[in-house]
C-alpha cells in the first residue's frame, strides 16, 4: 500500500515570527486560499488568543469557502489556574470556528519547571483537561509536543508521559516537535520509533507527526526521515522555510521529494506545478526578495551557466537537473541562450488562451523584453496582470483603451501640524476626446488613482468597480541611497477576481503610475473578454 502523508502549513502563524515577515489579514486571505488551489490539507491560520489580527483573519475566513484544505487554530493548554470553561484562550479557540485545534503543551521537564513553574504532575493534567474539554467541539484535534525531542534526551518518561495524556485527552495526532531545532537526523529516527514502540506496548495505536525548526540546518532532512524511516502521517512546515530564528522545515523542498523522489501519496501531487508560483507569491505578498538559490523554486535552481554544463544540459536536460523544472512551475535557464523561458511563455500564452506555435518568432521577440524587464528590476510572480498585457502587445493584440500624455502630482505641506495636501492632473486622450482633470488624494498613489479613474469612468463605467487593495514598494538596491531603482506592485480587485500589476522606476511616482495603468487596462481587458 502506497504510503500517504498529511501536509499542515504553517506559514500564517510559525512562518510570520521570522525577523521581517509581516503580512496584513488581507494578505493572510490570499495565501490561505492560494495554499488551499496548491493541495495544502491543514492550514494553521494564527493564534487567535495572541492578538487582535489573527481575530479578524478567522472571523473574516469564516465567509470564504476552501476547496479542500481545512483551517487550524493554534493555541497553548490552558492556564494552571483557569478551568477549560474560563480559559481565555481555549474560548478564543472556540470563537474561531475552525474544523480543526491544535494544541501544544510542554514536553520537557524543564519547561514545566521554570517556564510555567508548576509540578510535573500539574503539567499532565492540563495537557489532559485542555484536550478533553476541546474534543466535543472540533473535528480534529491536534497536539503539538514542544521541544519534544530535547524533553525525550533529558528525561524519557517523562516526556512520553505526556503524550499518553494527550491521548487520553482525546488528540488524534501527536506531532513531535524539535522547537529548538538541535536534533540532528542520526537522532531521529531511533526516538520517534520509541514512541512507537511505547505505545504499541500499551496495546494503543497512534498517529504522528513532525514538526522540525532549522537551526541546525536539519528541518528538511529531519522531515523526511521522520516520514521514510517511521511511517509519520503527518509533515508541518511553512512555505519557503520561514520561521522564528533560523526556520522552520521548508514546504517547498519537502513536498516535491516526497512527490518525485519517495512516491508519497499527498493532494499537492495533483497541483504541484503550482509549487513554484505559490513560493513567489508567498515573498511578494511580505514584501521581502525571493532567494533565488533556492532548491526547486529558485530562480538558479535550475539554470545553467557555460561550457560543459550548457551543452550537455541541452543534449539531455538529465545531466544536471535532478527533475524537470516544469514539474514544479519553474523554468530551465540557459544564461546565455535566448531559448530561456520559452516553455514558460507557452504554458502562460495557454493558460490565457492565446495561439502561440512553439516555433513563432514572437516567443523570442517577448523573451528578449522580458529580459530586458528583469534587467530593470521588474518582477511578474506576483502581477501577472502585468505579464499578460506584455503578451498581447507583444502580439498586437492588446487593445489601445487611451493614450496618456502627461501627468503631475504636487505635494503642499503649508502647516507643520496639518496633513500635506496631494493633488494629480493629468491629460489623456480616449478615442477623439481630450481628458484633462485633477483629483486630491491622500498621498501621491492615492491621487494619481482617483485622477485617472475621474478621466476615464465616463468612458468606462466599469471602472468604478475596482479597489486598490494592495501597494508594496521594494528598493531594489540600496548602493545609490534615495537615488536607488524601486519596484511598485498593487493589488487590485472588481467584483469577482484580483490581480496584480508591478511598475519599475527611479521615481517612486513613475512607478506607482505604471502599476496603476497597467491594473486599469487589465480591468478594461477583462469586461472585453467577458462581453
Amino acid at each position: 500500500m502506497t504510503q500517504q502523508i498529511e501536509l499542515y502549513d504553517t506559514t500564517l502563524r510559525d512562518g510570520t515570527q521570522a525577523e521581517n515577515f509581516n503580512l496584513s489579514v488581507e494578505d493572510k486571505i490570499r495565501i490561505t486560499i492560494a495554499l488551499d488551489k496548491l493541495g495544502i490539507d491543514y492550514i494553521e491560520g494564527g493564534w487567535p488568543g495572541s492578538n487582535p489580527l489573527s481575530v479578524e483573519y478567522f472571523n473574516k475566513m469564516q465567509s470564504v469557502k476552501l476547496k479542500h484544505a481545512k483551517l487550524a487554530a493554534f493555541g497553548s493548554t490552558r492556564h494552571f489556574k483557569n478551568s477549560p470553561e474560563n480559559d481565555p484562550n481555549l474560548q478564543a479557540l472556540l470563537a474561531a470556528k475552525t474544523p480543526v485545534i491544535t494544541i501544544f503543551g510542554k514536553s520537557w521537564d524543564i519547561h514545566v519547571h521554570d517556564a510555567l513553574r508548576i509540578e510535573l504532575e500539574d503539567n499532565l493534567q492540563i495537557i489532559r483537561d485542555t484536550l478533553s474539554y476541546l474534543r466535543p467541539h472540533v473535528e480534529h484535534l491536534f497536539y503539538d509536543a514542544e521541544h519534544f525531542f530535547d524533553g525525550f534526551k533529558n528525561n524519557r518518561e517523562y516526556a512520553l508521559l505526556t503524550l499518553e495524556n494527550a491521548v487520553e485527552g482525546g488528540a488524534e495526532t501527536l506531532i513531535l516537535c524539535d522547537t529548538n531545532g538541535g536534533t540532528l537526523p542520526h537522532e531521529l529516527p531511533a526516538i520517534i520509533n520509541s514512541v512507537k514502540n511505547h505505545f504499541a506496548d500499551l496495546g494503543k495505536t497512534v498517529e504522528l507527526g513532525i514538526h522540525a525548526h532549522n537551526d541546525s540546518e536539519s528541518a528538511v532532512a529531519n522531515s523526511l526521515l521522520a516520514i521514510a524511516e517511521t511511517k509519520v502521517e503527518q509533515v508541518q512546515g511553512t512555505i519557503n522555510g520561514f520561521g522564528e530564528r533560523c526556520g522552520n522545515a521548508n514546504l517547498t523542498s519537502i513536498i516535491p521529494a516526497l512527490v518525485f523522489k519517495m512516491g508519497i501519496e499527498c493532494e499537492v501531487r495533483k497541483h504541484i506545478d503550482r509549487l513554484y508560483s505559490t513560493s513567489r507569491y508567498v515573498n511578494e505578498l511580505a514584501n521581502l526578495p525571493h532567494d533565488r538559490y533556492q532548491p526547486y523554486v529558485g530562480q538558479s535552481a535550475f539554470a545553467h551557466k557555460g561550457g560543459i554544463h550548457v551543452s550537455a544540459v541541452k543534449q539531455n536536460p538529465l545531466t544536471y537537473e535532478h527533475i524537470p523544472p516544469d514539474k514544479v512551475g519553474n523554468i530551465r535557464r540557459i544564461l546565455i541562450s535566448d531559448q530561456s523561458g520559452r516553455s514558460n511563455i507557452l504554458h502562460k500564452a495557454k493558460q490565457w488562451n492565446l495561439k502561440i506555435s512553439s516555433d513563432d518568432p514572437v516567443i523570442s521577440t517577448i523573451i528578449s523584453e522580458l529580459k530586458e524587464l528583469e534587467n530593470l528590476g521588474y518582477q511578474y510572480e506576483g502581477a501577472e496582470a502585468s505579464f499578460e498585457l506584455l503578451m498581447r502587445r507583444a502580439l498586437g493584440l492588446q487593445r489601445n483603451y487611451f493614450k496618456f500624455e502627461t501627468f503631475r502630482v504636487m505635494n503642499h505641506k503649508y502647516r507643520m501640524d496639518k496633513p500635506t495636501l496631494t493633488e494629480a492632473t493629468i491629460r489623456l486622450f480616449v478615442g477623439g476626446n481630450e481628458v484633462h482633470t485633477a483629483a486630491m488624494g491622500d498621498g501621491p498613489v492615492n491621487a494619481l488613482d482617483k485622477a485617472i479613474r475621474k478621466a476615464l469612468t465616463r468612458f468606462y463605467p466599469c471602472l468604478e468597480k475596482i479597489e486598490l487593495t494592495d501597494y508594496k514598494v521594494r528598493v531594489l538596491s540600496g548602493e545609490r541611497g534615495t537615488q536607488a531603482r524601486v519596484r511598485v506592485l498593487v493589488e487590485s480587485k472588481d467584483n469577482h477576481s484580483s490581480w496584480g500589476t508591478v511598475g519599475v522606476s527611479v521615481n517612486i511616482i513613475e512607478a506607482s503610475w505604471q502599476a496603476l495603468v497597467d491594473s486599469i487596462n487589465y480591468k478594461l481587458l477583462k469586461e472585453e473578454k467577458e462581453k
